[in-house]
């Protein structure tokens, strides 16, 4: 085997295990991600709550009675899901039925 085989041989292993150790990164879904506790201290400093129906449409800022974590600005992920990734609770997932009092419209 000669030295330039050698080294090219080197540089191929080098490679090849870097790429065995780095995996492709993937995209973090809703379902990947706790759900938040209403318990959790910034949920509990938001009014968090998992069913909005149970928090009086009078008590918050912006009164309206269909107020809900899946209609609001601040909500990510699919439409349709259950559990979302939420702006204001980064790495925990909320019930599409909750309610909190940072809640904003869609625009």
């Amino acid at each position: 085997m000669s030295k330039i085989a050698r080294r090219k041989f080197l540089q191929l292993s080098a490679v090849a295990a870097a790429g065995y150790f780095v995996q492709p990164a993937r995209e973090a879904r809703a379902d990947d991600l706790p759900q938040l506790a209403t318990d959790d201290p910034m949920a509990v400093a938001m009014k968090y709550t998992h069913d909005a129906s149970t928090v009086d449409a009078a008590s918050r800022a912006n009164p309206a009675a269909d107020q809900n974590c899946a209609n609001c600005a601040l909500v990510q992920g699919n439409d349709g899901e259950t559990w979302r990734p939420c702006q204001i609770f980064p790495g925990k997932a909320v019930n599409a039925k909750g309610w909190c009092s940072v809640w904003a419209p869609k625009a």
